[in-house]
């Protein structure tokens, strides 16, 4: 029967860099090696995991990354012999999935692993999890019977021997998720908000996620970071990149087009400029002129007056002019009688002479000297 709990600062599970002290070297130096131990067995496991056992743990694989350990000291693998006990060296599980951290990537450094064997590697798996079925359900839960002379169920070889401080459980048929946290040497089922669990001793959490992976729509586990966002697989991190490249190489044609529109905009402004200065050098040259032809035509205006005022004086003159030679040619003109009259006057009378010259009688008799 397992129990519920909410963890507490105080039981953050510390992570050991390594626990080769549990298998000291002159205890396990003549026991066997990676190299030594077999990496299946046919008759007691024929066969291979089904697409969502391998799908599900390359995705977990793929995606976990921890912000205080590099790439080259996480191992993790799936449906891999794991084995655990020194006593019985050839007994193992085969987790279907389990994470080492502060070990080599590689075997020994260099090697690609054929199995994990804990007293060889000196630091056990920190998860495991198990992704439920109805054959290996009961063991996977602790239900089953320790048989003697048999390598005992997962669950009591994860708490009692390894030790491994979470223990994951996930069914994919209801995308149920148990953790479970290992406190005073038991397992404790953590409670679970959200379909989410952060993990502050590793500084990552685990989640369902629905969505699609190699083509498969449904719900997935996988890791997430302080954020609360996923971590990205390699493919994805690929993709991302591949996105950004695509995005800045996009930014940097628009910022090429921009400069170039900002250029082109700057040269119409500095065209625009320059014609607003033609335009007022011409419009000032055009109110200079106006001003220049308002100048002339008040000059005008003023010669006409002035041409007027001598017309109109050029013209009373030479009425008084002709006024004047008229009075003169009438003065003239009765000149001329008056010496008429004077020749007449011995010979013709005063009336006479009057009729005659058309003078009047005053005149006659005036130049009679009467």
């Amino acid at each position: 029967m397992t129990t519920v709990t909410q963890l507490s600062e105080s039981e953050i599970f510390l992570i050991p860099s390594k626990r080769r002290e549990a298998w000291p070297e002159e205890n396990h130096k003549s026991l066997p090696t990676m190299y030594d131990l077999p990496s299946e067995n046919k008759e007691e496991e024929p066969g291979l995991p089904d697409e969502f056992h391998n799908f599900q743990a390359n995705l977990l694989s793929d995606s976990y990354a921890l912000p205080n350990y590099p790439r080259e000291q996480i191992f993790t693998a799936g449906d891999l012999n794991l084995y655990f006990d020194p006593d019985h060296p050839k007994w193992y599980r085969r987790p279907d999935w389990y994470a080492v951290v502060g070990v080599s990537r590689l075997y020994q450094g260099w090697d690609l692993r054929t199995s994990y064997v804990v007293w060889d590697e000196g630091v056990a798996p920190y998860i495991v999890m198990e992704f439920l079925s109805p054959s290996t359900e009961s063991s996977d839960l602790g239900q089953r019977e320790v048989l003697p002379g048999r390598p005992p169920p997962k669950w009591e070889m994860y708490e009692q021997i390894l030790k491994v401080p979470y223990y994951i459980l996930f069914d994919k048929r209801t995308s149920e998720l148990q953790v479970f946290k290992l406190i005073k040497n038991r397992y404790k089922k953590i409670r679970i908000k959200g379909d989410r669990l952060w993990m502050p001793d590793l500084e990552v959490g685990i989640g369902l996620w629905e969505g699609v992976y190699q083509g498969i729509h449904r719900k997935w586990l996988r890791w997430y970071d302080a954020n609360g966002e996923w971590l990205l697989t390699r493919a994805e991190q690929a993709e991302l990149r591949a996105k950004k490249e695509r995005r800045a190489k996009e930014q940097a044609k628009l910022q090429t087009e921009h400069e170039r529109r900002a250029k082109e905009q700057a040269e119409f402004r500095a065209e625009q400029a320059k014609l607003q200065t033609e335009h007022e050098r011409r419009a000032k040259e055009q109110a200079e002129f106006r001003a220049e032809q308002a100048k002339l035509q008040t000059e005008h205006e003023r010669r006409a007056k002035e041409q007027a005022k001598l017309q109109t004086e050029h013209e009373r003159r030479a009425k008084e002019q002709a006024e004047l030679r008229t009075e003169q040619a009438e003065l003239h003109a009765q000149q001329q009688l008056i010496n008429v009259a004077r020749n007449l006057l011995s010979t013709m009378d005063d009336e006479a002479i009057c009729q005659v010259t058309g003078l009047e009688l005053v005149v006659i008799r005036e130049l009679r000297g009467l």
